[in-house]
């Protein structure tokens, strides 16, 4: 990105704005890229814990608070600089979610029972459609709530899942 800015202003001394302009669409182009990898990073992270819940049907505090800065950190991500639009629009993360999964199963097959399932067996024994709605509800909460108000919508929703009354209760 250095050569391009580098770039971008001989270009701008030179007087060639036709130039500089597709420069700057480029720039533009590797920012949002970026900040998709890091969205991606997030959601396969929420997908594991979201994973070890369903797997071994309880909560713990550090899964809970996994889950709950994933989705805090995919609010702030995905919230374009403007404050009014995002990089990922509400109907569009099907698509995200899918390619995410498919890493967090690799991933959470390590952490589940000790690496005791493969990739193959672990998507086996879990329900990906449930795991898939868990976690569209959870980000649907970054459209809805407030920074300031995400953290106990997000609370709220981790009680329904399998060990959250309980989790509440410890």
């Amino acid at each position: 990105m250095v050569q391009e800015l580098i770039s971008l202003r001989q270009i701008i001394v030179e007087g060639r704005y036709q130039d500089a302009l597709e420069i700057v669409d480029e720039l533009e182009g590797m920012s949002k890229q970026a900040i998709l990898r890091n969205i991606e990073s997030f959601l396969i992270r929420l997908l594991i814990h979201l994973i070890k819940n369903q797997v071994k049907n309880r909560l713990t505090n550090s899964w809970a608070a996994s889950i709950s800065d994933s989705i805090r950190q995919i609010k702030k991500l995905n919230l374009k600089d403007n404050k009014k639009s995002h990089y990922v629009n509400q109907n569009q993360w099907s698509e995200y979610l899918e390619e995410a999964f498919e890493v967090a199963v690799i991933e959470a097959s390590i952490e589940v029972n000790d690496g005791t399932y493969n990739p193959i067996q672990l998507e086996e024994i879990i329900n990906k459609k449930e795991i898939l709605e868990q976690s569209l509800c959870l980000i649907n909460l970054t459209y809805q709530y407030s920074t300031r108000d995400l953290l106990s919508a997000i609370r709220d929703y981790l009680l329904n899942l399998p060990g959250g009354k309980e989790w509440l209760n410890k």
